[in-house]
C-alpha cells in the first residue's frame, strides 16, 4: 500500500511538471535556454577530444554539473555567479531529469576586469552531493574540488587514479584563465525547479528519489549527458 501510495505521488508529480512546461512556455523561457546553454558547453568541449573531458572520468561520474557563463572578476577580488543544472544518474546508470542549480561567491586574487566562464563538476560519488542537498556546497570547506585532467594524454595516467569526489573544469573566453573555486557556493535553485517541475519539488525528490522525469524544458541537457557520457563503470 505504501509503495502504491509513493508511486501515485511521484506520477502527480511528473504530470503537474509535464503540465506546467506544456502550459507555460514563456514563464519557463529563461529555464529553457539555460538547458539549451548547459547542453551547448557540453557538446561543444567533447567535441575535441584532446582538450575533452577523458572517457575513463566519464565512466566514473555518478552527476554532473554544468554552469554557462559564469561571470567572474573584479579589481583584487574575485567574485562571480552563474545559473546551471545538475543531474544524477539512476541505478540503471541512465540521467535522470536534472535540478537548477546557481554558484556564487569567489576568491582574493589577482584578477583584474570581468570574464565569463562555463563550469563543468564532475561529480564520482553521492558524498560530493551531502552539501547541495543540506542547503549548499561550499567548496574548500565542505568539500574539494579537484582540477579536472584534461584530453587523450590524461586519459591512460588517470584511469586508475582517479580518487577525488569532484573535478572541475572550466572554459574561459574572457581575459584570464585559472579558476579556484575556493570560497564558491553551489545550490539549489527552488524557484526554478518549482517553474519547471512544480510547487513543491525538491532538489532531493529530483536527484535521488527520482520523483520527476526529464520534461522538454530540461530534455536538450539530459540529451547531452546521454550522448556525451553514456556509460558508467564502478
Amino acid at each position: 500500500m505504501l509503495k502504491r501510495n509513493a508511486l501515485s505521488v511521484s506520477v502527480v508529480i511528473f504530470l503537474l511538471g509535464a503540465i506546467v512546461a506544456a502550459q507555460n512556455p514563456q514563464k519557463v523561457k529563461d529555464e529553457s535556454e539555460r538547458a539549451e546553454n548547459a547542453a551547448e558547453v557540453l557538446n561543444e568541449i567533447m567535441k575535441t577530444p584532446d582538450q575533452s573531458i577523458p572517457q575513463s572520468l566519464l565512466a566514473r561520474s555518478y552527476a554532473m554539473a554544468i554552469i554557462p557563463h559564469v561571470v567572474k572578476g573584479a579589481l583584487g577580488v574575485g567574485g562571480r555567479h552563474g545559473k546551471g543544472l545538475i543531474a544524477t544518474r539512476q541505478a540503471s546508470g541512465q540521467w535522470g531529469a536534472p535540478s537548477f542549480v546557481d554558484i556564487s561567491g569567489g576568491s582574493v586574487g589577482l584578477q583584474i576586469g570581468v570574464s565569463a566562464t562555463d563550469l563543468i563538476l564532475v561529480f564520482t560519488d553521492k558524498a560530493g552531493l551531502k552539501g547541495l542537498l543540506s542547503g549548499k556546497l561550499k567548496f574548500g570547506v565542505d568539500a574539494a574540488a579537484a582540477a579536472g585532467p584534461v584530453g587523450r594524454t590524461a586519459e591512460a595516467s588517470t584511469d586508475v587514479k582517479l580518487k577525488s569526489a569532484i573535478y572541475s573544469y572550466s572554459r574561459s573566453k574572457g581575459l584570464f584563465a585559472g579558476v579556484s573555486l575556493d570560497g564558491a557556493a553551489l545550490s539549489i535553485d527552488d524557484s526554478a525547479n518549482h517553474k519547471v517541475y512544480g510547487i513543491g519539488v525538491s532538489g532531493t525528490d529530483i536527484l535521488i528519489n527520482n520523483k520527476v522525469k526529464p520534461n522538454p524544458v530540461v530534455k536538450p541537457f539530459v540529451d547531452s549527458l546521454t550522448k556525451n557520457a553514456a556509460k558508467r563503470t564502478k
